[in-house]
């Protein structure tokens, strides 16, 4: 079985577990629309590839195999345009449970990483960025990452700088349940962060930056090596950025938001489906 086929298989079972389409056709029957898991599938699938919603669908037309893996055949295949609405009507809370049940294929083990990169926004046309007021050019995405599966369990995207710390408690705050430790470099050195963390039962491994001598004395009671894996926060980023792209391809701002969510989505399945 192919790769493809494989994360095919495992994207529309988790489809129809966030959605709860079991049962459904995928292709619209006497008028109605396609199964949310079909378009998500689909939506999968366009990021798996790295292709435009055009350059997918022309792709698929010549799967029969995967389409059917899905429940379609290439003549119930969508335009283009019918994936770009259906992607504004899915709800980012979708994106998100299923963004839970792909990090969920990996058992996760309770240590995780915190750390944020940048995606790029594509250059739009000067008329666009007029009209739009679209000036800023990168996506500050922070990501939770379990350290010993690299499953991606939470991510937070902003077109604005907030600072480190209070993403860090927003991102570490959701997921506080699932948490044993959380590791992170000096960006998120905050005191109360630390308090917070120890609240929810989470020990914080983040190293205190040096300002008087007691920080180097809090410094070596850290647990170095699991410390040390918050560099798989940044394997992670740079794994996605190589095989998934380094920018979105949307323009407005909650598509960019879902497209990075679905980024980490394919991430987790691939690692699931790689032998």
């Amino acid at each position: 079985m192919s790769k493809i086929s494989r994360f095919t298989q495992k994207a529309v079972t988790l489809a129809k577990n966030a959605v709860g389409g079991r049962g459904e056709v995928a292709a619209p029957e006497g008028g109605g629309g396609f199964a949310d898991y079909a378009v998500v599938s689909l939506h999968c699938l366009r990021v798996y590839l790295e292709k435009s919603y055009r350059e997918t669908l022309d792709l698929l037309s010549e799967m029969p195999q995967i389409l059917a893996e899905i429940g379609l055949v290439e003549a119930d295949l969508p335009d283009h345009s019918t994936l770009v609405k259906a992607f504004d009507r899915l709800k980012t809370a979708l994106w998100r449970v299923l963004l839970r049940l792909s990090s969920e294929l990996h058992d996760p083990s309770g240590h995780a990483a915190i750390d944020a990169t940048f995606f790029d926004r594509e250059t739009a046309s000067k008329h666009y960025c007029r009209r739009t007021n679209y000036r800023v050019q990168t996506l500050k995405t922070t990501a939770l990452v379990d350290t010993e599966t690299q499953a991606i369990l939470d991510v937070h995207c902003s077109t604005g700088k907030p600072h480190d710390t209070q993403l860090g408690w927003q991102v570490a705050r959701r997921n506080a349940g699932d948490l044993t430790s959380l590791a992170a470099d000096k960006g998120y050195d905050w005191m109360e962060l630390r308090e917070k963390l120890r609240e929810e039962g989470v020990r914080p491994l983040i190293k205190h930056r040096i300002f008087r001598p007691i920080d180097h004395a809090h410094n070596a009671r850290v647990d170095g090596p699991r410390y040390r894996q918050r560099s798989m926060c940044e394997t992670v980023f740079s794994t996605i950025k190589r095989t998934l792209g380094d920018a979105v391809r949307a323009r407005a701002w909650f598509r960019e938001f879902r497209e990075i969510v679905v980024k980490c989505i394919v991430h987790n399945i691939k690692r699931a489906v790689t032998p």
